[in-house]
């Protein structure tokens, strides 16, 4: 099983920044060419959101259900359909100096058994960058004036 691990210190609120990484819409402006299928807003526990992407010239699509949600602390969305084998991704939030530590842990597996386990250096450095872009794009959202057009706080 693969896992990234990538923290991020933001110079905004906690609050704000737990709820922009559960917003639907600030996720998909915060990745490259993504959108979303089934859900808009404040993603809540049990809520489904299908995100589609192009990766390698090839269209994907990932269903994640929310799993755990413990505001402004915690969330976890778990791939239900997709093309992993298996997905986990844990977002956790804390105050720190200034701001916000923002950590983003995946753990994921490869579908078909050993044959699959031959992409995984591909599909973690592909993760890696998308988390890494992600999580630039939504520090810049939320230490910005930009965060307002998703958050009415």
């Amino acid at each position: 099983m693969g896992r990234i691990l990538r923290e991020t210190r933001i110079d905004a609120p906690r609050k704000r920044v737990f709820d922009l990484a559960r917003h639907v819409e600030a996720h998909v402006e915060t990745m490259p060419a993504e959108e979303a299928i089934g859900a808009t807003g404040l993603l809540e526990l049990g809520d489904f959101v299908t995100f589609r992407q192009r990766q390698f010239g090839v269209p994907f699509e990932l269903t994640a259900e929310v799993t755990v949600m413990d505001r402004p602390n915690r969330f976890v969305d778990e791939q239900r359909a997709g093309v992993f084998g298996s997905l986990v991704h844990e977002h956790t939030f804390e105050d720190c100096e200034g701001g916000t530590l923002m950590r983003d842990s995946v753990r994921f597996a490869m579908p078909f058994g050993p044959l699959g386990k031959t992409g995984e250096p591909v599909a973690r450095r592909r993760l890696q960058r998308l988390i890494d872009y992600h999580a630039t794009a939504l520090r810049a959202v939320a230490e910005g004036d930009e965060w307002q057009r998703f958050l009415n706080d």
